[in-house]
């Protein structure tokens, strides 16, 4: 049981708080019991695990106490005080891993048959980013690139709102014209969400392989994306507002994209579906 704040690896975790250490270190913290839970499932590297049982109350907590040898980290246990100052953020679940930073170069990047494929460009803030993954893994988005990224991917913010899909969503960052040319070496068809956009979202057809492109809130997309073959789309906006927070807009463009796929197929091809009509009889 370690009860001092100032112990050489709780002083270490705790720096990993600081951009610059997680770049020096290429290391990075993992707060929460579905975020490590879901990290560990995808293999990431765990090198050590902080818990403190006091916390690790529920059921979900205590399976994931259970299976943690076979993350291959190793455990070190925690008072509360100690642990208050290891956790990221208000919510606190009673463990905190620290892991390899995963590495997602654009080139291994595997797309399926049919791709959706979502694109952020100069994003900046973590939780914006973890949101969009959050939307992109519940619609089905094939893999999510981000363009000239100002935050470090795995930022502890990141993975919080994403609750741990960043360890399972195909990711991978590059330069803008990387990920342009990469996109059109795939045969995709281009989608800039832009609020002087010509075209309604609605009136796209998704169901070929695309790339949903989505900028900054406060730049919107660079004018790399105003080639011939890149379509500018537009979401309707009502009110005094001119556009929708990105991780917003995002999740409306993914679940039209979902709609449209899922319209002309077989509803039990797929498994939720399938549990939410079984669930409803």
């Amino acid at each position: 049981m370690i009860t001092s704040m100032h112990n050489p690896r709780v002083k270490q975790a705790i720096r990993l708080r600081d951009h610059r250490q997680r770049r020096k270190e290429q290391l990075i913290l993992i707060d929460g019991v579905r975020e490590l839970a879901r990290a560990i499932a995808a293999g990431a590297a765990v090198r050590e695990v902080f818990v403190c049982p006091e916390l690790c109350r529920s059921e979900e907590s205590l399976r994931l106490l259970e299976n943690l040898p076979e993350s291959g980290g190793q455990r070190f246990d925690v008072t509360e005080a100690v642990f208050a100052k290891l956790a990221f953020g208000q919510r606190s679940e009673g463990v905190v891993g620290v892991a390899e930073v995963p590495r997602r170069p654009l080139e291994d990047l595997l797309l399926p048959t049919n791709p959706l494929v979502a694109v952020l460009e100069g994003v900046e803030k973590p939780g914006n980013l973890g949101a969009v993954l959050r939307s992109a893994d519940g619609a089905g988005v094939s893999a999510l690139v981000v363009a000239d990224p100002r935050t470090d991917l795995f930022n502890p913010n990141t993975i919080r709102a994403s609750l741990g899909t960043i360890f399972s969503m195909p990711l991978a960052a590059a330069a803008p014209g990387d990920v342009l040319n990469w996109l059109r070496g795939r045969g995709l068809q281009i989608l800039a969400a832009r609020v002087e956009g010509s075209v309604s979202y609605t009136e796209v057809d998704y169901r070929r392989p695309t790339a949903l492109v989505l900028g900054s809130e406060a730049q919107g997309l660079t004018s790399l994306w105003n080639g011939d073959d890149v379509r500018a789309i537009r979401l309707p906006m009502l009110g005094a507002a001119d556009s929708l927070n990105v991780s917003a807009a995002a999740t409306v463009l993914f679940y039209e994209a979902l709609r449209q796929r899922m319209k002309d197929a077989d509803p039990f091809a797929y498994p939720s579906l399938k549990n939410h009509r079984a669930n409803c009889r």
